[in-house]
Formats: C-alpha cells, sequence, structure tokens
C-alpha cells in the first residue's frame, strides 16, 4: 500500500478517536443535567444512546486491529494505533459513567444541594476534552496539564463526600423522635448515597483523561511519565 493512502487511513483514524470523543462529552454533559434536575426522561435518553457510542468503539477497535495486522505499522505510527485502541476504551468507559450519572439524580431534587454537580463535572469534562485536543494536536504540555489538573479535582470530590456524610450525621443528631428519626434517616441516607456515587464517577472521569494523556504523552514522546 503505498505511503500515502496509509497515511489517509492514520488521519481518519485519529479524526474518529475526536469525534467519539465528542459524542461521549455531549453524551455525558446530558446526564449531569439529568443527575442535576432529576429528569427521569433525560436519563433514559442518556441511557438509550449508550449503544450509539458502543457501536462506535467497536468499529474503531476492529479498525485499529486491522491497520496492526495487514499493515504492521512500526515507530511512531504503531504508537498512535494503540494509544487510539487505549483510548476509545477510556472513551467507552466514561459512556458507561455517563449513563451511571444519569440515574443518580432523585425525581424531585436532583443530587444533593451541597454537591455543585455541575460545577464538578465541568471540570472533569474540561480535563477529557483537553486530552482529547492533546491527542488531536499531540500537545505534551497540555498532557501535563491534565494531570495537574486531576489533584485538584481529586480533593474537590473528597470534600464534597465528606461535606454530604457530616450532614447526614448532623441532621441525625438533631432528631428526638424514633419513628420520625429512623425515617428521616432512611430517606437522607438514600439522598448521601446517591450524591457519593456521584462524585465517585467524576471523580473516575477524570481519572479516564488522565488516561487519555498518558497513553498520548506516550504516543508523541515515548515518555511514561503519566502511565500507571
Amino acid at each position: 500500500m503505498p505511503r500515502e493512502e496509509f497515511q489517509r487511513q492514520l488521519d481518519t483514524l485519529r479524526d474518529d478517536v475526536v469525534a467519539m470523543g465528542d459524542l461521549v462529552l455531549t453524551r455525558y454533559d446530558e446526564a449531569i443535567e439529568a443527575a442535576a434536575t432529576g429528569d427521569s426522561e433525560r436519563a433514559q435518553r442518556v441511557i438509550e444512546g449508550d449503544a450509539d457510542v458502543n457501536e462506535r468503539y467497536l468499529e474503531l477497535e476492529e479498525r485499529c486491529t486491522q491497520i496492526i495486522a495487514l499493515q504492521q505499522p512500526v515507530a511512531g505510527d504503531l504508537r498512535l494505533v494503540t494509544a487510539s485502541f487505549k483510548i476509545i476504551t477510556d472513551l467507552e468507559r466514561i459512556a458507561d459513567l455517563a449513563t451511571n450519572l444519569a440515574g443518580y439524580g432523585h425525581p424531585d431534587r436532583g443530587i444533593h444541594p451541597d454537591i455543585d454537580v455541575r460545577d464538578l463535572a465541568g471540570d472533569a469534562g474540561e480535563m477529557v476534552a483537553m486530552a482529547l485536543e492533546a491527542y488531536e494536536d499531540e500537545d505534551p504540555e497540555a498532557c501535563f496539564t491534565v494531570a495537574d489538573r486531576d489533584d485538584a479535582l481529586d480533593e474537590r470530590c473528597e470534600r464534597a463526600s465528606k461535606r454530604v456524610v457530616r450532614g447526614l450525621l448532623d441532621a441525625q443528631a438533631t432528631r428526638t423522635q424514633t419513628v420520625d428519626r429512623d425515617d428521616a434517616f432512611a430517606a437522607g441516607l438514600d439522598e448521601v448515597s446517591r450524591a457519593l456515587l456521584t462524585v465517585r464517577d467524576l471523580e473516575r472521569v477524570g481519572d479516564h483523561a488522565v488516561n487519555i494523556a498518558a497513553r498520548t504523552l506516550y504516543m508523541i514522546e515515548t515518555d511514561d511519565a503519566l502511565l500507571y
């Protein structure tokens, strides 16, 4: 196969990985709105839309496999294909997390008021977008920026989790009637559980962003500093 055609295949692969990332981020944004508002219809659309992401993933996985098997790329070309294979796996898992997040909002209240879910989710989503831009533009500095931002996201998630648990315990301590206290505690525990699951999954979205950045950095410079 002429080099020009092989390069076209590689360029198309890169473009399609970025397009999959854009689709995943669109689903993710929709999921956050569903969680924040408790919109069950919107949540259902996110869940049903996961099939589109899975289809993209399987198609790109097959393409990566065929390029390796038929073209036997080496050096930088091989790193691009293997990085792309790893990145689509992280994107597919972010989409899975989006389906989880969409269902965490309480139908009446959304997510626990002590969790600013849009703000936290915005940070995690920006990390994913930045990692994809680094992959598309071959920007090693942006890869390190994504990793640095993950530390701040982890700290925010930890503070948020502690805040909602402390609020539940404080509310329980102020109640005196046994029956009302038990009923209220059960309701509060459900809301806290939803909030903690939300924070956990947002933290995981950030971790997948770092994975994308790490694979990209290795693709560009064979630098494994961010791999773990």
